[in-house]
């Protein structure tokens, strides 16, 4: 049996049947979450390969990159590639490898419908991307706002709908097998109150899911029946265009959170450890991620202002989308709190977990100025709405993922990454970042419209995006520097040993990888932190 601190002298064997067919025929939660995490990794790169194209486009007023009819298919592509082809299903990248390890489970609850979840995001994906060899991608961006996604014309929209479907399907399977795991199949003495904020973070992920994806999946419905069947759910001619946008962003806001709270919990697991100190707080983080879970789906109508609501209407969503912004500073505060006065070691992740804390923090201030509806109506569809929702959206993949996996990689793969490429990884990727996305906030204010494959001359705008296109690169190298550690680490990494990090919950108790059947035995669970009381029993 190994123990919390006891390091390991040699990389466990492979599981035995180590061969391709084993890996697709797989009902591990492990090697699913290593499938989804790679597939996942995969779509980031190529949404990020989008992207840099898209800066390329702008780094001229009149780029002549692509065309732009093009530009609108890979922005598209870019939007909903990093969307839903990244950020949610990563998390069940690291929902399906931890959640049964940090609750002391043989596995998930439903194995083969584990498995089923991941093959569905495969050929989801594969589904959306085959629409540009069949005439075209879709092209009406990433939210698919009608009426152009109703008169938009080839099968782009339509591919993209039943991509989109598929994934829906996936991520709901992957809810319930979820929830299912935590309710069910917790070890001996792990209460609910004694779950990782991790496992925490992951059940509220779910939950949201199961609430939002419908109705995103009835308003895909209507609008497939509305381009080849001739109906008119969102056609001006007996339907409401604006349907659309209420259906999918009651959805969409939600999405925002499910998003943000699996991050939520990396952070969560990581900044107690490397600051040598309980987490701060630990009822308040749980309460406040419930608080977040229902106040998300009360404040769609703050990305509609623009539309004309009566005042009161707006004044409703202005007073609800400022009231989540207090649970989400709980969270800050109580970061904050764990970081004061510990023995902070800057390892590389948790470089990655500060470097999330100030980048979310941006967002979340530039976010409050976008509640506030009088504000809004004056920078919506500005390239201040690009800005707000990459130190959102953007952070939470680059610096909580990527913090996640340097956390997370030893016991993965039973090999620590590189310490000094780690550090200058992160630093290439925290100053690309700023360099990127910053200087969207003055374009925007200044009034520059987002979604254009081209603008007209003004002064600071083509200087802006020079800066914003550079800091692409830059952020790319980053990114490059992160795949080189990991592809390097594989095959000449420092043997981890179980727990390389002293950390505190059960999935660091088992080897580095874990066995087949993960634990051998179970120290006792007292507390949030059973690891962090076994070595105390040890101590004396």
């Amino acid at each position: 049996m190994a123990t919390a601190a006891s390091p390991a002298q040699a990389v466990p064997s492979a599981p035995s049947g180590n061969t391709l067919r084993s890996w697709i025929t797989t009902v591990d939660h492990k090697r699913i979450g290593l499938l989804y995490l790679l597939v996942t990794l995969f779509f980031f790169l190529t949404g990020g390969l989008m992207a840099l194209v898209i800066r390329l486009q702008l780094e001229t007023a009149s780029g002549t990159v692509v065309s732009a009819e093009t530009y609108d298919q890979i922005f598209t592509m870019h939007g909903t590639t990093m969307v839903f082809l990244f950020t949610v299903p990563v998390a069940a990248a690291f929902g399906n490898y931890f959640v049964p390890l940090q609750i002391g489970a043989r596995d998930m609850a439903f194995p083969k419908l584990n498995a089923a979840s991941f093959w569905l995001l495969l050929f989801g994906g594969m589904t959306m991307y085959s629409s540009f060899a069949f005439g075209g991608a879709p092209d009406a961006g990433w939210t698919g706002y009608t009426p152009l996604s109703v008169i938009s014309p080839g099968h782009g929209i339509d591919f993209w709908i039943v991509g989109l479907h598929i994934l829906s399907l996936s991520s709901i399977l992957s809810a319930i097998n979820f929830i299912c795991t935590i309710h069910n199949m917790r070890a001996p003495g792990m209460r609910l109150t004694r779950m990782p904020l991790f496992t925490w973070c992951i059940e509220f992920y779910s939950i949201m899911l199961i609430g939002a994806l419908p109705v995103l999946s009835g308003a895909l419905t209507m609008l497939l029946l509305d381009r080849n069947y001739g109906t008119h759910f969102f056609t001006a001619d007996g339907g409401s265009p604006i349907l659309y946008q209420h259906l999918f962003w009651f959805f969409g806001h939600p999405e925002v959170y499910v998003v943000a709270l699996p991050g939520f919990g990396i952070i969560s697991e990581i900044v107690p450890v490397f600051s040598r100190k309980p987490l701060f707080g630990y009822k308040a983080l749980v309460y406040s991620a419930a608080a977040i879970a229902f106040l998300a789906f009360l404040v769609w109508g703050h990305h509609m202002f623009a539309t004309g609501f009566s005042t009161p209407v707006n004044i409703w969503f202005m007073v609800a989308s400022l009231a989540i912004a207090v649970p989400t500073g709980v969270k800050i505060f109580n970061w904050i709190g764990t970081l004061w006065m510990g023995r902070i070691r800057y390892e590389p992740p948790m470089l990655f977990a500060i470097g999330f804390i100030l980048l979310f923090m941006i967002g979340g201030l530039s976010g409050v100025f976008v509640a506030v509806f009088p504000i809004d109506q004056q920078v919506t569809d500005s390239y201040f709405v690009v800005a707000h929702f990459h130190y959102v959206m953007g952070s939470i993949p680059v610096f909580a993922v990527l913090g996640g996996l340097h956390y997370w990689y030893p016991k993965m793969t039973g090999r620590m990454l590189n310490r000094s490429l780690g550090i200058w990884s992160f630093w290439v990727l925290f100053v690309g970042f700023n360099m990127t996305f910053f200087p969207m906030h003055a374009m925007g204010l200044s009034g520059m419209p987002r979604r254009i494959s081209s603008y007209p001359q003004h002064p600071g705008w083509e200087r802006m995006n020079e800066i914003a296109t550079l800091g692409s690169f830059v952020l790319s190298i980053g990114v490059l520097l992160v795949v080189y550690n990991c592809v390097t680490a594989l095959r000449s990494g420092r043997v981890a040993g179980d727990d390389p990090w002293r950390a505190n919950t059960l999935e660091w108790y088992t080897s580095s990888p874990p066995p087949p059947h993960n634990f051998d035995s179970l120290p006792p669970i007292r507390s949030e932190r059973p690891l962090a009381d076994l070595r105390a029993e040890a101590a004396g």
